[in-house]
């Protein structure tokens, strides 16, 4: 059962609508997202590019960019070495761009997920050893990298590390050292003595940061560099960091460019994904785009995904696009047999007093899964491990909870596991297959989670009745965008609403469209979520004539309490409030 929350946080609301201009909704919903200070709300609601920070406060940055600038005025030869996800093809995507324009001898690898696995590798290194590289620059990925640092700076090769991962450290007497490779220049915002004050950007916005400065080398204009926030603004949605301060400027900016790009191969998966002559929003970044780039290095090579963004050809962009969506699709419904099978496991071998899954698939592809565990977690609201077997014994990923830090608990269980890494809310891992159930047990004896930990809650930013809607007011909540985490969509709750009818919709009838009052005024609600649960819960809880009236839209006797947003809905030019609902309960 979901428990509802309003966020009631205490302050001075009324103070902040009369100093900051600001209508008492909007109050609520900035404080409740943590924005307090009056002149954070200013640049909060009005930021632009002017408000970003000077990337030169970032450490080893201007040294970086003076490095390659010598290697490129020197025609020394310059790799690339990128990630396999979103995030490092569209990193590695950026620096090739702005190396080659600045007239750079370059060429870029992303590893092989299976085969050569996460980041900068031994055999990496010494191949370019043999191309006679002169420099390596990594994107999205270095910042553990201290044996193949070392082994660069044996060969002679020059390292510049490009990251935006946790620093690594090691544990002595129970206190952390953070370590950093020995490279020319380790440009990271999280690291320590680093003065940049925004430690949230994602790969591509630190090589973004990068090249703002590459480009004043080279006198390239400011348009062209802005240009580039499109890329950058797609990884920001993808790889997930808080959509906050710079990140917010980056996809605001960002999806703005998208709506008008020249990408030949964007505009072929625009086509290929059927959202061309669509508005694209963070939803088909996140949902639609960047799943269909992340398949090419799930499934095959991110070289694909690479290739499409770098392509001028017309026809060879349709063929990659078609590609790249083909593997999504394969990727679709391999993520659908794995859950399948994990949800079978849980049920039949006793795992359900579990407070930890942790589910061996032996078979399933391990690039998907940390999809799968975060499709488990979201169904059971547990901390989530999912393995699989590959040569070398098994490997996994997690997905956690807010009251569940993954990491820390890991560390409890290093000497089960072969390498792992990550953050609280997720982490991926090796183990040897014979540990596997000592680590499932372990896990669980060590887990303190209680049943008020597990349980489902929703957090309401607050109470709104459906009298409070207006158009002015969703114009108002629109400032906020773009939504994503660490600025999540507002959400509204409101109580005993009268169901006056119900609709089931769309071709695999998954989408529910109710007409309710308060009684007084009456306004459409539409819910996109499991139709077949609500067609339960009414007929359990009102009988099934109730839920025939309802659907035929004759009197019942139905009432519901929702969550929702609001939106404007617009539909052959004429347009109305509707409510786009998230949760729903049986009003008591």
């Amino acid at each position: 059962m979901e428990k509802w929350l309003i966020k009631n946080i205490k302050f001075d609301y009324d103070e902040m609508v009369k100093s900051c201009h600001v209508d008492p909704v909007t109050a609520r919903l900035l404080v409740n997202r943590g924005i307090v200070d009056y002149k954070r709300v200013n640049e909060f609601i009005n930021a632009t590019l002017s408000d970003f920070n000077n990337a030169l406060h970032m450490k080893d940055l201007n040294k970086g960019v003076l490095l390659i600038k010598n290697h490129i005025d020197s025609n020394k030869s310059i790799l690339i070495v990128g990630d396999y996800d979103v995030d490092g093809v569209i990193s590695s995507y950026l620096l090739y761009k702005a190396l080659t324009r600045c007239g750079a001898n370059v060429n870029y690898h992303i590893p092989d997920r299976i085969k050569e696995g996460y980041g900068i590798n031994e055999s990496i290194i010494r191949k370019a050893h043999e191309d006679k590289v002169d420099l390596i620059i990594t994107c999205d990925n270095g910042i553990a990298a201290i044996d193949q640092v070392d082994l660069a700076n044996e060969l002679g090769i020059s390292v510049i590390i490009t990251d935006h991962h946790d620093i690594p450290f090691v544990e002595e007497n129970g206190e952390r050292k953070f370590i950093v490779p020995k490279a020319k220049a380790v440009i990271n915002p999280k690291q320590s003595d680093c003065d940049y004050s925004f430690k949230s950007l994602c790969g591509a916005g630190v090589v973004y940061k990068f090249i703002e400065e590459l480009y004043k080398q080279y006198n390239i204009s400011n348009e062209e560099t802005i240009e580039l926030l499109q890329y950058v603004a797609i990884a920001t949605v993808c790889d997930v960091v808080d959509l906050i301060d710079e990140n917010r400027i980056i996809v605001k900016t960002g999806l703005e460019l998208l709506n008008n790009t020249k990408n030949i191969g964007l505009k072929a998966l625009f086509e290929e994904t059927e959202v061309k002559d669509k508005k694209i929003t963070v939803y088909t970044l996140g949902f639609v785009l960047g799943p269909s780039i992340n398949a090419s290095g799930r499934l095959e090579q991110a070289f694909w995904a690479l290739e499409l963004l770098l392509t001028e050809d017309e026809n060879k962009a349709k063929e990659l696009a078609k590609k790249l969506n083909e593997l999504n699709k394969e990727r679709q419904e391999l993520t659908k047999e794995g859950f399948e099978k994990a949800i079978s496991i849980i049920e039949n071998e006793n795992m359900s007093s579990d407070k930890v899954l942790v589910v061996y698939l032996e078979s399933v592809h391990e690039s998907i899964a940390g999809i799968v565990a975060g499709r488990i977690r979201e169904k059971y609201n547990l901390p989530t491990i999912v393995l699989t077997k590959t040569h070398e014994g098994a490997k996994g990923s997690g997905r956690s909870i807010e009251e569940y830090n993954m990491f820390e608990e890991l560390l409890k269980c290093k000497d089960l596991l072969g390498k792992f890494g990550g953050h609280p809310m997720a982490a991926g891992m090796s183990i040897p297959v014979e540990n596997i159930d000592e680590f499932r047990k372990r896990l669980n004896s060590e887990c303190s989670l209680t049943a008020e930990d597990i349980t489902p809650k929703i957090r309401i930013d607050l109470a709104l009745p459906i009298k409070g809607i207006n158009y002015e007011l969703i114009d108002r909540i629109y400032l906020l965008e773009p939504y994503g985490k660490g600025n999540s969509k507002p959400l509204f709750g409101v109580k005993k609403l009268k169901v006056l009818e119900g609709r089931i919709l769309g071709k695999n009838s998954n989408v529910l469209k109710l007409k309710l009052t308060d009684g007084r005024l009456v306004i459409e609600g539409v819910y996109f979520g499991d139709i077949k649960s609500f067609e339960e819960e009414i007929i359990g809880h009102y009988g099934e004539d109730e839920y025939n009236k309802l659907l035929n839209g004759r009197p019942n006797s139905v009432f519901l309490d929702l969550t929702y947003f609001p939106e404007i809905n617009e539909y052959m030019g004429n347009k109305k409030i509707q409510l786009v609902i998230s949760n729903y309960r049986i009003s008591q």
